[in-house]
């Protein structure tokens, strides 16, 4: 078995494992009709869940207009997500509650790192013809070679998705396998599935068992760019994938859902089902991200409430 900080090293492809996959669609529904049913968390403990959520995070700016001034905002907010007063009125005073990262284009990159120089905080950088994944390939790696070299230490890159819908598994493998060799020591690297562009929950399957064996640290939902983003049916797909290759090889994957995920009350069933479906560990940062922009906002609220017993205004929680 890994050690339990070991990196996902991949394996080679095993296409018999990837085609025997299948899919209840309906069976999968249930399962995901149950978890705000069976999982009310109440007061104190909705308190440390969401306190959590803060720090599983990737705080993500992925605009047209970016500038470096903004990217400062969010760097500032990245790194005090909560007022000192808020955290000791949690309990939390004096322990470094950051986000989980800061994600943004490669061009961003150097900004970002500059703003959080200091902190623990990685820089995470969207890649390889994000969001579409459709330039070539020498293109979409010299990407991630360039976000590297600016400070980077976190890569999401985009999968081709006409080899899932194709079902050309090897060529899939060969190109994650490229993104993760890239990335080698310098960067963890995260896949991005886009699921809302997938045809069925069983291509969503065989893509993540496929990203994980070529070496994927993280799965990732969404680019945030789809008109379908991260869904808890995709999700709780690509969570049986993650424990079914752990069960197998020993090695831990991440998993990253984003877009869409605005509201506190949304993130507590994404916790409930990682806790549910692979246990405490994927509750931590290191296993567990939420790609998002204004959650944090939210989050702040519904934390202010349970200190105060009423909600401040947006205003008061700016984002930077």
């Amino acid at each position: 078995m890994a050690s339990k900080n070991e990196r996902n090293p991949g394996m080679p492809l095993q296409l018999d494992w990837v085609m025997r996959a299948h899919v209840n669609r309906s069976a999968v529904e249930r399962r995901v009709a149950s978890l705000p049913a069976r999982r009310s968390i109440k007061k104190d403990w909705q308190a440390a869940w969401l306190l959590r959520a803060v720090t599983c995070i990737d705080l993500t700016t992925l605009a047209g207009d970016d500038t470096p001034g903004r990217v400062r905002r969010l760097c500032a907010k990245a790194k005090q997500p909560l007022r000192q007063d808020m955290l000791a009125a949690l309990g939390a005073d004096g322990q470094p509650i950051t986000v989980g990262a800061v994600c943004v284009y490669p061009s961003r990159v150097k900004d970002a790192v500059e703003a959080l120089r200091g902190s623990n905080i990685p820089v995470a950088s969207v890649a390889t013809g994000f969001p579409d994944g459709q330039t070539p390939l020498a293109q979409r790696i010299a990407e991630i070679e360039q976000a590297i070299e600016a400070g980077a230490r976190e890569i999401d890159v985009v999968i081709h998705r006409p080899y899932v819908l194709t079902g050309d598994w090897q060529a899939l493998y060969d190109e994650v396998r490229a993104f993760r060799e890239t990335c080698g020591d310098a960067a963890h690297m995260k896949t991005i599935l886009a699921v809302g562009n997938l045809a069925t929950l069983k291509q969503v399957y065989q893509a993540s068992l496929t990203a994980m064996m070529a070496g994927s640290d993280f799965i990732k939902t969404s680019t945030g760019k789809e008109s379908v983003n991260a869904t808890l049916e995709a999700g709780l797909v690509m969570v049986r994938a993650i424990r079914e290759y752990y069960e197998r090889t020993g090695y831990k994957v991440g998993f990253k859902p984003a877009g869409g995920i605005t509201k506190a009350k949304q993130t507590l069933a994404w916790q409930a089902l990682m806790k549910e479906e692979l246990g405490v560990e994927w509750l931590m940062p290191d296993l567990f991200r939420i790609g998002a922009s204004s959650l944090l906002t939210d989050l702040e609220r519904q934390l202010y409430h349970y200190i105060t017993g009423h909600y401040a205004a947006r205003h008061h929680m700016p984002m930077g």
